[in-house]
């Protein structure tokens, strides 16, 4: 039995009584000193982790106003405080060991939209990807460009000035700030933008904060025009935090929000903005440019540059090759051919033209191929080139540009890259014999690496691979960045190109040089006592305070390596979270994370439960237990002795005794184990895996609730209860019995069985159970044509007309059909963490699919979910033989001829479909998507796939009581608006069982597999 974890690092009273107070004064956002949320928010996409006292999510600009008010007073003087967004930033930015101000949650609404004049007005909670989509239809977008655009903040952005593809033309963040809406650390609350000096002067004369700050900064600016234009280096990546190059603007005008942008959260916080907004280019074209070399990508920029592109982009051969292992790959491997004569690829350039005109885009193309045709196999030159015409199909290569910067945390080993030297800049002329001596020195330290960057601007992102668990590794940290400042002096560059300063703000005296006390000064005016994000950019002038130093605040390795090898090993799902955040993706037409979509709790995200996890092992390596040998030792438990124990242990949690254990639990009882995360998270985060391990070593300490055993018991007895379906549904879908079941068992809408069995149906249908035997005596012409429906627990005793409409179409497709012998999949066992019911149920089921695939006849499942956990769940157990179990489109897409044969036959006219997918099929089997669409069109129909997320209902998830509001709020995000589209009546068909549960529980409407829309077209 696990033991209670109760030995926390504790809140300190200080911030205990702020917290207490904030609640006291009527903060309206949350407040969460719990440790669960503090745990969450120790980490970012850097290396670094450290624990907050607590964290508050402001709701409205009051409450905003109330932090810094109290923060203000004496006795708070001491607390320290870290806005943050999307936590984005790979330079621990937004880390604390204070009180972590999350603007993300509550405060994310688009204010207005003048499409007219071009500008919007914004939370700074909304991210980058979420404003686009609203401008889209105005034609319009926000420029600066981010591979983590689909999660990072405005606020983030603006905190860190940032900027990346395109920058060359679009330029930074703050290029784009019109005005900001800030509260300083007295409570007062300003509005910042461009002004006149008569403006100015007028509000110097405020006698307060507002008047005291711009009376500084004029006089920083005033006093130090010379040194200044020294210091700041021209370079289109120009120094970000405290911009002191641009208080003044071209036209003269005086602009506080040049040392707002970039200040990481130590001035201000900053709760809106006005953003300039652009017209989305009319014309737009992608070059792919191919290199045997990825030293030859750099050296050919310059003259790719001089034929006039938007921007260049370039990726070296690791992160290539981790694309294309990775599902994104799918959508663009036709734009990177590789015949068989060619050298392999070791570097691309990815070269993007926009225009006002068709001519004016062709034009440009022109002449970039007609310079890649003359010089094309020449000696460090590239040896081919696609172009991609249309912002759909060219926006498919971007999305694969930034999925690869999270990919680089899935190679192989425990040595990962890993960012803190990964955004210098320097002059583009530059960057060739710049990136070559840096490869040197990371060559000098055996240190592997990963590229990818924006030649264009004399950006690269390196990445190099470490083990930060391993203490030599950590070392390197130090060494290596101290060369890498070395280089970029020597080729005039910046260490600081585009993600922030952050913990590297230790380098930031020795570049200023004798500027540094003015940015010391200024921060002082702002922020005296060095409470607003402390140790970052720069300290308050005469405070003693110091800046981080990189190789001094705590880091994840350091705390991974308090876990045992064995445990580390177990739970490697969870290790391997590099906290690139991708499961923070807001779109809702996209498949992860659910829970974390519909909750906006970051605990409830691939990212928080890995960390919880992690945090986890570590507290129980702290009492001296292992996981791998508990989990042993609950398997082999009997479940009366250990009763009691549980029974006492189960009591005390709800008498309000704490234990992290339960912390874990909840995040984990939020899941829906619909495995999106297994593939689209760049890692491959498998939180359905640790969650099962989880639960079975939580339920060795606590009790089950009653429920669990009846879902995860429900497989084996339905082939009973199927023989009594009328009494089954007599007593499961009366009201009165529903409602003691919701009440008791927390069990809803629980589905009615089909009202006939599929074995009193299969007989008509002339179709045979498969056995080893049965198939042997088939003649040769039957065997081939012979296909084994693998039977799961849903389709065959609730939806038992689509099993027999699966057969009818097969049958009329000329297939001999034989039906498997119904056995428990298992599943339920698995989500529910009954891992050694599911060990013994998935070893019996592959012995008798093993058997039956001998024969060489297919086996094909109907439910996606169900089929694919016997190429995932099944798999992870290394000694259990692999069956092969194919999706019904994965079969069925390589039946042309039978299907064309079918459309012929029966006379079908043509139709047009939209096809609703389960999450599960289009994430970690997204090829498998174009066997629908092939299908179809070998019936003359058209089928569109429709974006959408998880239907929220996910096997038995939706079912249970206490998910039902997650379930609806989750099915309302992106379901609900397809189902109900007046042009998608008639037209709708989905793949999942439970997808079509969900809707006929949610909207009340019927929808088809696909196989029964094909089906009906010839009757």
């Amino acid at each position: 039995m696990i033991p209670r974890l109760d030995n926390l690092n504790p809140v300190q009273s200080l911030y205990l009584e702020f917290f207490n107070q904030l609640t006291a004064k009527g903060f309206a956002g949350d407040v969460n000193p719990d440790y669960a949320n503090r745990v969450v928010l120790a980490t970012d996409n850097s290396i670094y982790q450290v624990l907050p006292q607590g964290v508050v999510y402001p709701k409205q600009t009051s409450d905003l106003v109330m932090i810094a008010k109290l923060a203000s007073e004496a006795r708070f003087k001491d607390v320290v405080l870290a806005p943050r967004g999307g936590g984005t930033g790979t330079n621990g930015q937004s880390l604390t060991d204070g009180v972590v101000v999350d603007i993300s949650r509550h405060m994310n609404q688009i204010l207005e939209i003048n499409a007219e004049e071009g500008w919007v007005r914004v939370q700074t909670g909304v991210v980058k990807d979420q404003l686009n989509a609203a401008l889209k239809p105005h034609g319009l977008f926000f420029a600066p460009e981010l591979s983590t655009s689909n999660r990072a903040t405005i606020g983030g952005m603006i905190n860190t000035d940032a900027s990346g593809q395109g920058s060359c033309l679009y330029g930074k963040t703050r290029d784009h700030v019109l005005a900001l809406n800030s509260v300083f650390l007295d409570g007062s609350e300003w509005l910042s933008e461009p002004m006149t000096d008569a403006e100015l002067e007028a509000v110097k004369q405020r006698n307060d904060k507002v008047g005291e700050v711009h009376r500084l900064v004029d006089a920083i600016h005033s006093e130090n025009r010379a040194l200044i234009v020294d210091v700041f280096p021209p370079l289109n990546r120009c120094l970000t935090g405290y911009d002191l190059a641009h208080i003044r603007t071209e036209e003269g005008l005086f602009d506080l929000n040049s040392v707002l942008c970039g200040a990481e959260g130590s001035l201000a916080f900053i709760t809106e903005a006005k953003l300039n907004v652009l017209p989305i280019p009319e014309y737009a074209a992608l070059v792919n440019i191919k290199y045997a070399g990825f030293q030859d990508s750099l050296e050919d920029a310059k003259q790719i540059m001089g034929c006039g592109p938007t921007s260049v982009e370039t990726i070296d051969s690791k992160v290539l090759s981790l694309a294309m292992q990775d599902i994104v790959w799918q959508t663009v491997e036709d734009y990177f051919p590789q015949d068989a004569a060619e050298p392999e690829i070791k570097g691309i350039n990815l070269v993007e033209y926009t225009a006002a005109s068709q001519a004016e885009l062709e034009a440009g193309v022109a002449r970039l191929t007609a310079y890649l045709d003359e010089v094309n196999q020449q000696p460090a030159k590239s040896f081919g080139y696609s172009v991609v015409y249309g912002s759909a199909e060219i926006s498919k290569v971007w999305a694969m540009r930034k999925k690869a910067v999270g990919l680089l945390g899935n190679a192989k080993g425990q040595q990962r890259p890993i960012p803190f030297v990964e955004d210098t800049a320097v002059p583009p002329e530059n960057l060739a014999p710049f990136i070559a001596e840096f490869r040197a020195l990371l060559d000098q330290h055996g240190l592997a690496y990963g590229m990818f960057g924006h030649v264009d601007a004399g950006v690269l992102h390196v990445r190099p691979a470490m083990d930060m668990k391993d203490e030599v590794d950590e070392a390197l940290v130090r060494t290596v960045t101290d060369g890498v400042v070395a280089l970029t002096q020597k080729y005039n560059g910046l260490l600081w190109g585009e993600h922030g300063k952050g913990v590297r703000s230790e380098y930031a005296p020795a570049f200023f040089g004798e500027l540094y006390p003015q940015l010391q000064r200024l921060k002082a005016g702002f922020d005296p006592f060095n409470q607003l994000n402390p140790g970052k950019i720069a300290t308050p002038a005469d405070s003693g305070a110091e800046l981080l130093k990189i190789d001094e605040v705590p880091t994840r390795g350091q705390q991974d390596r308090l876990i045992p090898l064995a445990a580390r090993d177990e739970y490697s799902q969870a290790m391997f979270c590099n906290g690139n955040g991708a499961c923070y993706n807001y779109d809702p037409k996209d498949a992860m994370c659910p829970s974390w979509k519909v909750t906006r709790e970051r605990k409830h995200s691939p990212k928080g439960r890995s960390s919880l996890v992690r945090e986890w092992l570590k507290q129980l390596a702290e009492h001296n237990t292992d996981p791998v040998a508990e989990y042993h030792k609950v398997r082999a438990s009997n479940f009366l002795f250990t009763l009691p124990g549980r029974l006492l242990n189960t009591l005390s949690l709800k008498r309000g005794q704490y234990d992290f254990n339960h912390e874990v639990y909840e995040a984990m009882q939020g899941c829906l184990s619909c495995k999106s995360c297994v593939a689209q998270c760049p890692i491959k985060v498998n939180v359905p895996d640790f969650r099962a391990r989880f639960l079975e070593l939580y339920y060795g300490r606590y009790m089950r609730p009653v429920k669990d055993y009846l879902l995860a018991g429900l497989e084996p007895l339905l082939p009973a209860l199927a023989k009594w379906p009328g009494l089954y549904n007599a007593l499961t879908q009366r009201p009165a019995m529903r409602a003691a079941t919701a009440k008791l068992l927390g069990l809803i809408d629980n589905p009615a069985m089909s009202p006939e069995s599929l074995a009193g149906q299969l007989e008509a249908q002339a179709v045979e159970l498969a056995t080893v035997s049965g198939i042997a005596r088939l003649n040769q012409a039957d065997r081939v044509r012979s296909v084994i429906l693998v039977q799961d627990a849903f389709t065959s005793h609730f939806e038992v007309q689509l099993v027999l409409d699966v057969i009818e179409l097969l049958q009329r497709l000329g297939f001999n059909v034989l039906l498997a012998p119904f056995m428990p999949n298992g599943k339920p066992l698995h989500v529910h963490g009954f891992m050694k019911g599911f060990e013994k149920t998935a070893d019996r089921n592959t012995e008798m699919l093993k058997a039956l695939e001998s024969t060489g006849v297919p086996l094909v499942g109907i439910d996606p979910a169900m089929t694919l956990t016997y190429r995932q769940e099944y798999r992870d157990n290394p000694e259990r033989d692999q069956v092969e179990v194919q999706l019904l489109q994965e079969w069925l897409a390589g039946q042309s001829d039978a299907l064309k044969g079918y459309a012929a036959d029966y006379n079908l006219g043509a139709g047009e479909f939209v096809l609703l997918a389960h999450c599960t099929e289009k994430t970690s089997a997204a090829a498998s998507m174009k066997g629908w669409q092939q299908i179809f069109a070998d019936c003359g129909q058209t089928l569109t796939q429709a974006a959408t997320g998880c239907c929220g209902m996910s096997g038995t998830y939706g079912h249970e009581a206490e998910n039902a509001d997650t379930s609806a709020g989750i099915y309302k995000m992106s379901w609900s608006g397809v189902v109900n589209a007046p042009e998608n009546r008639d037209r709708l068909v989905a793949t999942g069982y439970s997808c079509r549960s969900q809707v006929k529980r949610q909207d009340q409407q019927q929808i088809p597999h696909p196989l029964q829309r094909l089906l009906y077209l010839s009757r």
